[in-house]
């Protein structure tokens, strides 16, 4: 039915792409945490232009039962996204709820779940009779394992009973829904998404993964009226006193129309009954033992089945058309493209098997937040998708053209694609590999190892970025140079082009630079070479060879006279030779990237402000610290881990990068210590005039950002800092 009414029914017909946005309304305590309450969150009506543009065919679209109910006056806003996308000619998926409970006034163990939810369900068919494709509970099981069995969401308890209730109940609600929308609509399709994995275990924890690849597939069994006497899970519900909601279900099956198969790299899981092995959180138990359960890409040997398995089995099991409804990969800017490409080679791959895969879905695709904490508190923490909306508009990504180049069934061409993912890389173990009595050895990548094409050019190979950039690239699968002044002189035209001939990179990323702000007062002509000169050379050689160019800028491109943080389009006004320089370096490359970034500190570089402060305290010595100057102190790996996903994204323009927060160096020093368990009172906070500078300085040089993006706090930033610092001789702690 699927095939004759959406999409044409010939085996040569494109797979779709759908997407969806993060939409979950969950429900912690008395607290509601809402995807889109954020003001950074896009609206779908917004989103719409974007589909059509990517050739997006259909969006899961929320009509939230919880945000409708609370503020019924929204229905003006679904109406208007709804026809948005109808013009758009984007089909929409609608969901009712998402990971939610629904209103206050009920929850996933009342009565009244499944006929309030089929209530809404009539309601919002009656105002959309056009809509075919519904999904009114997404991931029906694994909401109640997090609501009933894990008692992470509300009503927030924990044990199997519950579990089975809050599942019976979202599968009783689904079936109630589509009879309400198929009374307004006959032909409306159920799309059923579940997330799906498979576990694997032990031999000690047979029994257990067993359990576990019967249950995973309880959504779709129960709507399909499998769930009989012949079923295995039978006996053990009737014996909870469940047989009777069972039968109703069975003799009123609402099978699906659409497998939705969400799956991530975390759905496969891996049990082992060796706790030792593993830290104490990622330990649990059943009735009888206690067992590790971690991600099985992170310890199996053996590749684990992933998304194909899946989707093998989904098939097997129902023989129904399957959707990749969700797809979507926390991860850096490249390893999400080569997820998402993976996933699409694997789609085409089963199609041209015979398997019905009739879309895969980008998710999220304009970012989530707080999964991390699995939405219980709004940690602010954010996950990019295909588009970056951190600012409250949609920046597109390097995934776009990705999902551009699919959809068209055309070859994906960005060079970082072509690399394997991590998960197929060694350094996805992060337990001791099943059957080895040691731990995997984390095997750096060789330039090569990275996969052929083109490399990124790191040029000032000696010095602490162009050192972190490459450490970053082999971490994350990227090809790359690293230059020294030998393989490439950006004073001289000659050195580049050769340099560029070479090596072929698709992006240049200048780390070079003359660094000593008090010594380029005295020695202006050296400055200006390498920072002016040098700068301008390399700019135009990678403009002019249509090669992507990055090049670092500072803070000190201020004077310091304003009240609040600088942003991106605040005009510069150096104080100083150094400040100057930059400002010029910055102007003489309008068509690359520029990055400002302020006091940069590692763990890995002995020659920064939180080392110096950390090792002259524990060596007992004072230390002295400026405390009427401010700057926006920012931490290598989270500068140059954006500062990657920038250069994938072949973004230009002037971005500020930092942890955001502006403090006195005395401050900074301050919490360096307190963190290190170090000393406070050696500290000494003065003017910052007693410290014999050469260069004028700004006073309030804090780097703010407009661009949206926002690196992890500065507090998180020094306890990593503090984290990553080799602990002091006990022998020395106790003097």
């Amino acid at each position: 039915m699927y095939r004759n009414q959406i999409i044409a029914s010939n085996s040569n017909s494109l797979l779709e792409f759908w997407a969806g946005l993060e939409c979950t309304v969950n429900r912690v305590g008395h607290a509601y945490h809402d995807q889109f309450a954020h003001p950074g969150t896009p609206c779908y009506a917004k989103f719409s232009d974007y589909c059509a543009d990517l050739g997006v065919k259909a969006l899961r679209y929320l009509v939230s039962w919880e945000r409708l109910t609370e503020t019924p006056e929204t229905w003006d806003n679904v109406s208007s996204d709804l026809n948005g996308l109808r013009q758009k000619g984007v089909r929409p998926i609608i969901g009712l709820v998402h990971h939610g409970s629904g209103p206050p006034t009920t929850d996933l163990l009342s009565h009244c779940f499944a006929t309030g939810l089929a209530a809404h369900a009539r309601t919002t068919v009656e105002r959309f009779p056009w809509v075919m494709e519904w999904t009114p509970v997404n991931e029906p099981l694994t909401t109640a394992r997090f609501a009933a069995l894990y008692g992470l969401w509300f009503p927030h308890h924990r044990d199997e009973r519950s579990f089975w209730i809050a599942l019976l109940n979202q599968v009783d609600a689904t079936r109630l829904a589509m009879r309400e929308i198929r009374a307004v609509n006959p032909q409306a399709l159920l799309v059923q998404t579940e997330d799906l994995g498979r576990t694997y275990a032990t031999a000690a924890l047979g029994d257990q993964s067993g359990f576990d690849n019967t249950r995973r597939w309880m959504t779709w069994d129960l709507l399909a009226g499998r769930v009989n006497p012949a079923h295995p899970f039978w006996d053990r519900l009737v014996a909870m006193g469940l047989g009777d909601r069972l039968r109703v279900i069975a003799d009123d099956p609402c099978p699906a129309d659409i497998i939705g198969v969400n799956h991530y790299l975390t759905s496969d899981r891996f049990l082992d009954h060796r706790t030792h092995l593993y830290p104490a959180e990622r330990c649990g138990s059943n009735a009888s033992r206690r067992y590790a359960d971690v991600e099985a890409i992170r310890v199996l040997g053996a590749t684990p089945a992933g998304l194909r398995g899946a989707l093998d089995e989904a098939w097997t099991r129902y023989g129904k058309p399957i959707a990749v409804t969700e797809c979507h990969n926390a991860c850096t800017r490249e390893e999400q493209m080569r997820w998402t490409a993976e996933a699409w080679a694997i789609a085409r791959s089963l199609r041209a098997r015979g398997v019905d895969i009739v879309a895969v879905t980008a998710w999220a695709a304009a970012g989530s937040r707080n999964w991390s904490s699995l939405l219980t508190r709004d940690d602010g923490l954010y996950e990019c998708g295909a588009f970056d909306s951190r600012s409250g508009a949609l920046r597109s990504t390097a995934m776009v053209p990705l999902l551009r180049e699919l959809a068209s069934d055309s070859t994906a061409n960005h060079p970082v694609v072509a690399a394997p993912g991590w998960w197929r890389r060694t350094i996805r173990f992060a337990y001791p590999a099943l059957g080895m009595a040691t731990p995997v050895a984390l095997a750096s990548l060789d330039r090569d190892s990275a996969g052929g094409g083109p490399p990124i050019l790191i040029a000032g190979g000696t010095g602490t970025l162009g050192q972190a950039i490459a450490q970053a690239c082999h971490h994350r699968g990227l090809r790359f140079v690293l230059t020294t002044r030998a393989d490439l002189d950006v004073t001289d035209a000659a050195s580049i082009d050769d340099a560029l001939a070479r090596f072929r990179p698709w992006a240049v990323i200048n780390a070079t630079g003359w660094v000593r702000v008090d010594d380029a007062e005295t020695q202006v002509e050296n400055c200006r070479d390498i920072n002016v000169t040098g700068a301008a050379l390399l700019a135009r050689a990678c403009e002019k060879a249509a090669i992507h160019y990055t090049a670092l800028s500072s803070d000190l491109v201020f004077d310091g006279t304003k009240q609040d943080l600088y942003v991106e389009d605040d005009a510069p006004a150096p104080l100083g030779i150094y400040g100057q320089t930059k400002a010029e370096a910055e102007a003489g490359a309008p068509h690359g990237l520029t990055i400002r970034t302020a006091a940069f500190f590692s763990p890995n570089d002995a020659h920064n402000f939180a080392v110096a402060v950390r090792d002259t305290l524990r060596a007992g010595q004072v230390f002295e610290a400026a405390a009427d100057y401010f700057i926006t102190p920012t931490y290598v790996p989270d500068l140059v881990a954006n500062l990657l996903d920038l250069v994938i994204d072949r973004e230009v323009g002037i971005w500020h990068l930092s942890n955001g927060e502006a403090v006195s160096w005395a401050e900074f020093a301050g919490r360096i210590a307190k963190a290190c368990a170090l000393p406070v009172d050696l500290l000494s906070a003065v003017p910052g005039d007693t410290l014999g500078w050469t260069a004028l300085r700004p006073r309030n040089a804090g780097l703010g950002t407009s661009l949206g993006v926002r690196m992890p706090t500065l507090g998180d930033a020094i306890d990593r800092f503090a984290a990553a610092s080799p602990s002091l001789p006990a022998a020395r702690q106790a003097a």
